[in-house]
């Protein structure tokens, strides 16, 4: 069985989907996050598959800078929500004002 470009694109855009919708819908600041990861892993997916289809290397390079960045995303994210958490006490979307202190 030989698996083709249409079915690793069309998994990722079912990822992609999936995160996109978690992200208009949900309410939890880790859940959006987390959706929001969804969304660039089935973007990495996408070009990776592009570059076998291809047989070139550089979609494989550009995902490798794109891990990269997105593990040094994750820390950043993540202490965010913990200082949100730690000042309000909560990660819920709409109890989260930024005009209120």
């Amino acid at each position: 069985m030989n698996v083709g470009l249409n079915e690793y694109l069309i998994l990722s855009v079912i990822l992609f989907a999936i995160g996109f919708f978690g992200v208009l819908l949900r309410k939890n600041t880790l859940v959006i996050y987390m959706c929001l990861e969804l969304m660039l892993i089935a973007s990495t997916i996408a070009l990776v598959a592009f570059s076998r289809y291809n047989a070139t290397i550089a979609g494989n390079v550009f995902v490798f800078f794109i891990l990269t960045v997105a593990a040094a995303e994750v820390a950043v994210g993540l202490a965010i929500i913990v200082a949100l958490f730690r000042r309000r006490q909560t990660v819920q979307v709409d109890e989260l004002n930024a005009l209120k202190s």
